[in-house]
């Protein structure tokens, strides 16, 4: 027997009717800028990019994309990927888990994350650092009507509340025809 979806906690009928706002969010970087994208310096023998990517056309890709592999770091150095579910919103790429998972264990110590699209053809690649959120109503509301429509599923707004991990993007790399259209897009600043 089919289980029905937990019902939302609050009511998901409405839009929200401002733009969302993440007060906790990077302070060096404004969430609408455009990043700032130039050809990707690749090694010779891949050839070298004759133009670059937009940002608007990565960043759909990144909003409707299904599946998301997440790379961290244990405290010995190996290196950890799993597939999560995940939400491309206000230019930051929010997830969570169960706290007893390993990426939960390794963000927890090392914020510094990847997280790379399965398609290696048409290739993105996030690299930043995760911070634990726990977002304002607003925002954690939005955050629940997007998964539910994304996935069919999701928490209700209250889990997102408790704590949700946000990606933000220092630097993405993508690529349509590599090394044809190889971009580096960077955000704010780069550490």
């Amino acid at each position: 027997m089919e289980r029905e979806p937990e019902p939302l906690v609050e009511s998901l009928a409405e839009p929200l009717a401002e733009p969302l706002a993440d007060p906790l969010a990077d302070p060096l970087a404004d969430p609408l800028a455009e990043p700032l994208a130039e050809p990707l310096h690749l090694p010779a023998a891949y050839g070298t990019p004759s133009r670059v990517l937009g940002w608007s056309g990565i960043r759909d890709r990144l909003v409707s994309a299904l599946h998301y592999w997440l790379c961290t770091t244990r405290a010995d150095g190996r290196p950890h990927a799993v597939p999560v579910d995940g939400l491309w919103v206000d230019e930051h790429w929010w997830f969570g888990g169960d706290p007893a998972t390993v990426h939960q264990h390794t963000l927890r110590r090392d914020q510094r994350a990847v997280m790379h699209l399965p398609d290696p053809v048409r290739a993105v690649v996030v690299e930043g650092v995760a911070d634990w959120r726990q977002p304002d109503r607003r925002l954690a509301h939005a955050l629940a009507v997007a998964s539910r429509t994304k996935y069919g599923y999701g928490p209700p707004p209250s889990t997102y509340r408790a704590g949700v991990w946000a990606l933000r993007p220092r630097v993405v790399l993508a690529w349509d025809e590599l090394p044809v259209d190889a971009t580096r897009f960077t955000f704010g600043q780069v550490s």
